[in-house]
């Protein structure tokens, strides 16, 4: 009797194992197997499709830093993709994965409101590029040279040698003026004369002196003309043309020869005055002009 029982308890334990083998093991087995086949495959796959991705956009000269950032984003895309699929391939309820993500996705971005739009305008601006590293331009309040371009923020340099981050968001979202998109630049300087001084022999000086001024440009021609007559001088437009990276170096000479021109040519530049004219028979005036 205990013979026929121990023959029976040994064929049960070698029935549940081969069950145990059959229902649990060889199915999650094979589901871990091509789970980790899917994911191998996807990362191999993922950084071989990203290199061409990369490849392409350097033979398409596109701007490093926008090369950078669409291959990274391209990366964990396609890996999270390879991940929700060896997931799936596991049996996980990947819906309900996708749908938990998605919410803490849109709690995630309504608390980073504003990083996420400095990190559109970011994209924007690799994207349109209105203005590179190197230019000088006046953007969000500030200007300066530009440094670096970041996803969330530009670094300027200023002429006195100051750092300034401004977010993307206050850059791209205002008005963005490029002083280095053009490879000329126009010199507007106003010069005031007297209105007893020789106007006709002033602006030959100050043609003379644009004669002498090597880094102007022939060809926009310079402009001299009366611009209108002020309240205390009569003002010349003197507006001559030059490289853009000449401007700052002519314009501080051409304001001092100007100067130094009118000034040996004894043409006077007025400063702003007031004329007062009394009238003497005014009622108690020649009193208070006593009393004074």
């Amino acid at each position: 009797m205990d013979a026929q029982a121990l023959q029976t308890d040994e064929a049960a334990a070698s029935f549940d194992l081969q069950a145990f083998t059959d229902d649990y093991l060889v199915p999650w087995g094979t589901n871990i197997g091509f789970a980790l086949l899917i994911l191998i495959s996807g990362i191999i796959l993922s950084k071989w499709f990203v290199k061409l991705v990369c490849r392409g956009m350097r033979r398409a000269k596109i701007d490093d830093m926008l090369v950078d950032f669409v291959t990274s984003l391209l990366k964990w895309a396609l890996y999270f993709v390879f991940i929700i699929a060896a997931l799936n391939r596991l049996g996980v309820p990947t819906t309900s994965f996708i749908a938990v993500l998605g919410a803490a996705g849109l709690a995630i971005g309504l608390a980073l409101k504003d990083s996420l739009q400095n990190f559109a305008a970011g994209v924007m601006l690799i994207i349109f590029r209105p203005f590179k590293t190197g230019d000088f331009i006046q953007a969000g309040g500030a200007e300066g040279v530009v440094e670096n371009v970041h996803i969330f923020s530009t670094t300027m340099r200023t002429p006195d040698n100051r750092e300034i981050i401004l977010p993307n968001g206050d850059i791209f979202g205002g008005k963005i003026v490029n002083n280095n998109a053009r490879g000329t630049r126009r010199i507007d300087l106003v010069i005031g004369v007297g209105y007893d001084d020789d106007l006709r022999k002033a602006k030959q000086v100050l043609e003379g002196v644009l004669a002498l001024e090597e880094r102007l440009l022939k060809d926009p021609e310079p402009l001299i003309a009366v611009g209108e007559l002020g309240a205390s001088s009569v003002d010349i437009l003197v507006r001559p043309w030059v490289k853009t990276t000449d401007y700052f170096a002519t314009k501080c000479a051409l304001t001092e020869n100007i100067k130094l021109a009118l000034d040996d040519a004894g043409i006077s530049i007025p400063f702003p005055q007031m004329d007062l004219h009394l009238n003497q028979d005014a009622p108690g005036l020649s009193d208070a002009l006593k009393m004074g």
